[in-house]
């Protein structure tokens, strides 16, 4: 059991490691190459070759004349010491960026999802007791029709109704700007609150009917195995069946999908997030492809791949406390 804990603590190191280095490969392949565009800008204000260079290192945390392979050293030693160079756009250190944005994508991740997950397996569990019925077919209807339509759409959509159309909820930031650089105070938790609002709103919609039709799924096949027959035959009331017998093993399944979309979603936030000008760590990315701003670029990336990784080591290394059946291979028995 410690060779496997060690051997997925190494696959993880590993895979952060091989990811560094794809990106510092991929941004490399841009038109342009790295830092192009500002020595443009930085040439047109009539700067020497000496000053734009000298300019150019301070900004990253490698030497941009020196060779590939020394420059892919110091661009990791920097990157395992927490430093990914100074922002091209905003001229500050990326770390510092990313610092900022995360707590507000990590907030509206981590809310749609558990909402996601919470519709989905309370409704799923209806339509999976009650299934053939009228109930059962309009909300797999329903579950089919949402889930067709891509999360964006839905965002368009709303912001054009709810907050240019009818002015219920704000158009753009995070936070109202008479509580910028407030600490948390009841005014501030209820316009981050609004703010928020309409992107969580997006991602529960879109992604709940999937959840809901694979909650249903799995309890169907729970409610078809021998112990529940024998629990129904011993006179077990419905309730204690449902909670005890067919909730609590048809949620197994959906707990590794639940901490995997955490770290997707990360990356979904792109799109999301500069829709509702949600300055979190998509916003930024965004930014940095427009700008060409590649260590923010960089960054930014590395840290939403870096979350899918670890939702995937996490996920990996708790499934077996959560389901003690997978340890002794009795997957389809109850307990």
């Amino acid at each position: 059991m410690s060779n496997y804990y060690l051997r997925r603590t190494a696959r993880v190191f590993v895979t952060i490691y091989l990811v560094a280095t794809l990106t510092f490969g991929l941004i490399r392949l841009l038109p342009g190459g790295p830092y192009s565009q500002l020595r443009n800008s930085l040439r047109r204000q009539g700067m020497s070759s000496q000053e734009i260079e000298a300019r150019i290192q301070a900004l990253q945390n490698i030497n941009p004349d020196a060779p590939l392979w020394q420059q892919y050293i110091d661009y990791m030693a920097g990157f395992f010491q927490g430093n990914l160079g100074q922002s091209i756009h905003y001229q500050e250190p990326v770390a510092d960026i990313i610092a900022r944005a995360a707590p507000w994508t990590i907030f509206v991740v981590g809310v749609s999802t558990v909402l996601v997950f919470g519709f989905g397996i309370v409704f799923g569990a209806l339509q999976a007791y009650w299934e053939g019925s009228r109930f059962d077919r309009a909300l797999t209807v329903l579950s089919i029709s949402v889930m067709s339509i891509p999360f964006y759409v839905y965002a368009i959509l709303l912001l054009y109704v709810l907050s240019y159309q009818m002015g219920i909820t704000p158009t753009a930031g995070t936070v109202g700007s008479e509580y910028r650089g407030e600490s948390l105070s009841v005014g501030f938790v209820i316009s981050a609150l609004q703010h928020a609002f309409l992107p969580i709103l997006s991602y529960t919609v879109a992604e709940a009917g999937i959840q809901m039709l694979a909650m249903r799924g799995n309890s169907i096949q729970i409610l078809g195995k021998d112990y529940v027959r024998v629990a129904r035959l011993r006179g077990i009331a419905d309730t204690r069946i449902a909670t005890r017998y067919v909730a609590r093993n048809a949620v197994l399944p959906m707990y590794t999908g639940f901490l995997l979309l955490l770290g997707f979603r990360l990356g979904g936030t792109v799109i999301l997030e500069d829709i509702f000008s949600y300055t979190g760590l998509g916003y930024y990315l965004f930014d940095a492809l427009d700008s060409n701003d590649y260590p923010l670029m960089m960054g930014t990336f590395l840290i939403i791949t870096v979350a899918l990784v670890v939702g995937v080591y996490i996920a990996d290394l708790t499934y077996g406390k959560i389901d003690p059946r997978v340890k002794s291979g009795e997957s389809n028995e109850a307990f």
